[in-house]
């Protein structure tokens, strides 16, 4: 049984090592592709050129270019969740980390009129984590609150301890989320949104995961939704 699991891990690492490089393939054209529709246009844009066709052929440019950045960000976002570094674990106090998180966060949220209340616990939550992968998570989960909620929403943050866990609550006053989308809102390539990649909460789960620690989702339509991420507090 365990011959059959570690041969599964390693058919698992050598399709994902073949796919980044597939993926890095691509992003070569597509860079090529966006540099040389850059200078088109810059000539498109120049003196002496017949209004009308450039105007139709700018357009036309303009559609390709959107496709083309689109595209990076499916790639960047599948290069990302195919990767596996290697986590730097450090201890660090969770609320500190949440409260970097929300100093950084606040311009955004202040441009899209968007109250931050904050709830940390006032005991320190020491866990080993990787700094920056688990800011990746939090920073991914404000910005899906932001982008489901209309101005004059409101972002909460929170921190508790639960019995040997540390837990971190990130809840949204948006439109919500229907009971027969949340079994899905973790699997690759499931987005609700129409600019959304689709790996960003398949990212985040894998980071938690990672971390011996678990995130889910509550949610309901009109009501806003709540992530709650639990992390293994360190043993001193």
């Amino acid at each position: 049984m365990q011959k059959d699991k570690n041969e599964h891990f390693k058919q698992f690492e050598e399709l994902s090592k073949l796919t980044g490089e597939l993926a890095h393939e691509i992003k070569n054209p597509l860079s090529t592709i966006k540099v040389n529709l850059e200078l088109a246009t810059e000539e498109l844009k120049g003196p002496s050129k017949n209004d009308q066709t450039a105007a139709r052929a700018l357009k036309k440019i303009t559609v390709v270019q959107k496709e083309t950045d689109r595209l990076e960000q499916i790639l960047d976002g599948f290069l990302r969740y195919v990767s596996r570094p290697e986590l730097q674990f450090a201890s660090v106090n969770i609320n500190e980390l949440l409260s970097d998180m929300v100093d950084f966060y606040s311009p955004q949220a202040y441009s899209h009129s968007i109250t931050i209340r904050q709830g940390l616990s006032n005991e320190p939550l020491i866990c080993k984590v990787d700094a920056g992968m688990l800011k990746q998570v939090i920073l991914n989960l404000f910005i899906n609150a932001q982008q489901a909620m209309n101005s004059n929403g409101e972002l909460m943050i929170r921190t508790s301890r639960q019995k040997e866990n540390a837990v971190i609550q990130i809840s949204d006053t948006g439109k919500g989320i229907t009971a027969d989308k949340l079994p899905d809102l973790f699997k690759p390539y499931c987005s609700f949104r129409l600019s959304g990649t689709g790996l960003g909460l398949a990212t985040a789960k894998r980071i938690v995961e990672a971390h011996n620690g678990t995130i889910t989702v509550d949610s309901e339509p009109g009501k806003g939704t709540l992530f709650t991420i639990k992390l293994p507090l360190q043993v001193n």
